[in-house]
């Protein structure tokens, strides 16, 4: 149990309200539209994505910190679309191999074990499944880069994410092919973790020999 998400839990949607008002809630939407057949959250917080998941056959989503899988919890109870909770971290899915058609990861990989989560998401996964993503990233601007590097220890201390992961290539390292890719801002947000990256990704398929 992590004494930080103890705290923030209670104030989470508090904090975030106005960033997802501003333009992240939509940015939610229109990624989320591409979800179907059996869908895994990995890492839904307090369950900001729930309201865009539309025409899914099934919807598993998981949670690995007590405090807020239990506002999670609350907010499936009251509303809709009845999903499956899973007290799980990103890096340990107990879930058998190919078993999902779409895996959903939103501000997630700042904070997780990347190699592993990816891996685990790869697994997971069917032949034909796709990863949605959107991840806050390192800049491109070189001087908001250097930014980024320099605060990256606090942010990791107060809030317990990176502000300077190059994801992207992470996903691309991990086996997946991207096949759609946005450079968005996250809006209301503190400039240091405003790059964000937006996309779906696909497992690359082995080659054979023949």
């Amino acid at each position: 149990m992590s004494l930080r998400w103890t705290i923030l839990a209670p104030v989470y949607d508090k904090i975030s309200h106005r960033t997802e008002e501003a333009g992240l809630g939509s940015i939610r939407e229109r990624l989320l539209v591409e979800a179907d057949g059996r869908v895994l959250e990995i890492g839904a917080g307090t369950g900001s994505n729930l309201p865009f998941y539309e025409g899914v056959d099934s919807l598993v989503v998981t949670e690995p910190e007590p405090a807020m899988l239990r506002r999670l919890q609350g907010r499936i109870r009251e509303e809709p679309p009845r999903a499956e909770v899973v007290r799980a971290p990103a890096e340990d899915l107990p879930f058998d191999d190919a078993s999902f058609d779409t895996v959903v990861s939103t501000l997630v990989l700042c904070g997780a074990d990347q190699d592993r989560s990816l891996t685990e998401i790869r697994r997971v996964l069917r032949p034909a499944g796709r990863l949605l993503f959107i991840e806050h990233v390192r800049s491109e601007d070189p001087a908001l880069a250097r930014f980024q590097d320099r605060i990256n220890w606090l942010n990791r201390f107060l809030v317990g994410c990176e502000c300077n992961r190059q994801t992207l290539a992470a996903i691309e390292g991990a086996g997946f092919t991207v096949s759609r890719l946005e450079q968005a801002t996250m809006p209301q947000a503190p400039r240091f973790v405003r790059p964000l990256i937006v996309g779906s990704a696909s497992p690359a398929r082995s080659r054979r020999c023949r």
